[in-house]
């Protein structure tokens, strides 16, 4: 019996290419586009980072790490989140960005036929990871507010639910949780024994918090896996660093599993992000919140918008009588990048965008837009 040697697994079928990617590779095509399309920070890895980079390199940190991260690092990380959550986090494991944070949590708790319940809009990786455990997504439509409704998210939750992932500061909409919806969210895990992941890569961007300190289950219910990283707020995306604390049980399960697969994150960026840590990027969170400002006071005009609160996104609908897409692709005609709704929702009647650009190409970006909303 002969097989096709260039057989390509359901599993990879079933999973669309990203449609950020695409869009990522048009930016690079067009001659100086208004890219109002990509989540990574206008600005370069501060410089203190980049040279204690080269020196670890220079030095010598290029052989594995412990599977786990190096000590000083995960020590380090540790004492600041015990310190922000009021207890103690744990062991903390370092990852390949956060996104290899979720997949590492996901291999190590969900079972072929789980389900696992997050919002829709939703981040484009939630539901493909989960389909490649075997896993069934379960989006809750939370339009129009986006907001955290427990009522909705518990009739979404079955014997099957075997996790509640939770996005804050959210990918697409910007949107934070508030202190009454993550205690919600906490006593709906603990109601129906779920763990709760708490992806929280946007939290050094909080523009409205009380106190600038982000709104965390992790804080209230103890089986709470929380994912941070430093590719948002020291733009370090190419470097591939995140972290998770949590249940011992499921760390050490991600950590056996990272031997299997990243095997560990890059090791000289390890010791580099030990003078990350000390630096202060709060100048980066004020340019950010002067751009949300931009896009709340000009968009907001012209389009129905939840008020973005974290991270550098907003969430628009598009204008009556369009989809995303099309309203996508009347703005790629006049050069300008944007992400389709549907990319993030089973709906297509938003679109995204990115205010991490310059404050030209962002001004100029949005004029165009309501532009094209008056038709």
């Amino acid at each position: 019996m002969s097989h096709d040697p260039l057989h390509i697994s359901q599993r990879a079928l079933a999973v669309d290419a990203s449609g950020i990617r695409k869009v990522f590779d048009l930016a690079a095509r067009l001659k100086d586009p208004i890219n109002l399309s990509i989540g990574q920070p206008d600005f370069d890895v501060p410089v203190e980072a980049r040279n204690a980079a080269c020196e670890a390199i220079q030095s010598g940190h290029n052989a594995y790490t412990q599977t786990q991260g190096i000590a000083p690092l995960r020590k380090r990380l540790q004492d600041d989140l015990s310190r922000e959550l009021g207890r103690d986090v744990g062991e903390v494991l370092i990852t390949s960005g956060v996104s290899g944070g979720l997949l590492l949590a996901i291999l190590a708790t969900v079972d072929p036929g789980d389900e696992v319940v997050f919002l829709d809009p939703y981040f484009v990786m939630y539901k493909h990871l989960v389909a490649l455990a075997g896993g069934v997504p379960v989006p809750v439509d939370s339009d129009p507010d986006f907001r955290f409704d427990p009522d909705r998210v518990e009739k979404a939750i079955s014997p099957r639910t075997r996790m509640l992932l939770l996005d804050s500061p959210a990918n697409p909409t910007g949107i934070v949780m508030t202190e009454d919806e993550v205690v919600a969210a906490a006593e709906l895990a603990r109601r129906h024994g779920l763990l709760i992941v708490s992806d929280e890569i946007y939290a050094p961007f909080l523009y409205d918090a009380p106190g600038g300190r982000l709104p965390s289950a992790a804080r209230h219910y103890e089986n709470t896996l929380v994912l941070r990283g430093f590719s948002k707020s020291h733009a370090m995306t190419g470097w591939r660093l995140g972290y998770a604390a949590g249940p011992t049980p499921i760390l050490q399960q991600m950590t056996k599993l990272q031997q299997y697969t990243f095997v560990c994150a890059p090791s000289p960026l390890q010791v580099a992000a030990l003078t990350a840590v000390d630096l202060d990027m709060g100048w980066a969170r004020d340019a950010y919140r002067r751009k949300r400002d931009l896009v709340v006071e000009t968009i907001g005009k012209s389009f129905e918008l939840a008020r973005p609160a974290g991270a550098f996104y907003a969430f628009p609908r598009a204008p009556r009588g369009m989809s995303g897409t099309d309203f996508a692709q009347a703005a790629l005609d006049r050069n300008v990048l944007l992400i389709p709704g549907n990319v993030f929702s089973a709906h297509d009647t938003h679109f995204r965008i990115s205010y991490a650009t310059s404050d030209e190409k962002l001004a100029e970006g949005c004029r165009i837009l309501c532009e094209l909303a008056a038709g």
